[in-house]
């Protein structure tokens, strides 16, 4: 009898650990329920919950607000579903970083020149995953936040269909892809930034809330996640 349970233990053991190896690979960063895994910083814009989504809400007289991932990544494979109101500019940090001081950097730009630049204390700074729902549609460009700015937009003709990807006022499917120094996006399945960079090849993740001034039209405005998963590539 003893026999026989262990070998029923450990074929379930191993049906487990096959169902395990045989899934996607995805893991969900946000539990449905809580904030759990996550930390606001920089501005004091809104988020909350609503049935499987996060939603940010804008705020008057703020500063950029990010709600962080608690654990840093390095090369990842991460996909999200976002609805963004047209009246707010929002982003999603990847491999960004916050530090307690501030820091003096000398950094390298695209034409050879360096960059000497201040970054406050507790200041999130990183790559940033554009969502862009006004006429210049940049959505899915990569943005150096607080440091160099755009390294890949979305300018020419030769980006045309990755501007027309990004559907206003529907839900988008966002594909974003680190590897080495290696970033990539897609939007709704269409291809539209690669960059090579490894200025910064670990951080967090993070859903941002543009700062809107005093605009008091943009008070309000939505910016909402949900399916929000990752995949940790080796």
């Amino acid at each position: 009898m003893k026999t026989f349970l262990s070998t029923v233990v450990f074929v379930l053991a191993c049906v487990s650990h096959c169902a395990a190896k045989d899934g996607d690979g995805f893991v969900s960063l946000f539990n449905g329920k809580d904030l759990s895994g996550w930390t606001q910083r920089g501005g004091d814009a809104k988020y909350q919950i609503e049935g499987d989504e996060i939603v940010g809400t804008s705020k008057l007289h703020t500063d950029n607000t990010f709600l962080c991932t608690d654990k840093d990544y390095g090369d990842f494979l991460l996909e999200v579903d976002l609805k963004v109101d047209d009246r707010l500019n929002s982003g999603i940090q990847i491999r960004s970083l916050c530090k307690d001081e501030k820091q003096e950097l000398e950094l390298p730009l695209a034409d050879g020149t360096i960059s000497k630049i201040t970054i406050p204390a507790n200041r999130v700074h990183g790559y940033q995953v554009e969502i862009d729902p006004s006429n210049r549609s940049w959505s899915g460009g990569i943005y150096d936040e607080a440091r160099r700015g755009w390294l890949y937009n979305l300018e020419g003709d030769k980006h045309a269909a990755a501007r027309a990807a990004f559907k206003r006022g529907e839900w988008n499917h966002y594909t974003i892809e680190a590897q080495g120094d290696h970033l990539s996006t897609s939007i709704n399945g269409v291809p539209v930034a690669h960059l090579h960079d490894d200025l910064t090849l670990r951080g967090f993740i993070a859903l941002q809330v543009h700062s809107i001034g005093g605009d008091e039209s943009k008070e309000g405005a939505t910016v909402r996640w949900k399916n929000i998963r990752i995949k940790e590539l080796e």
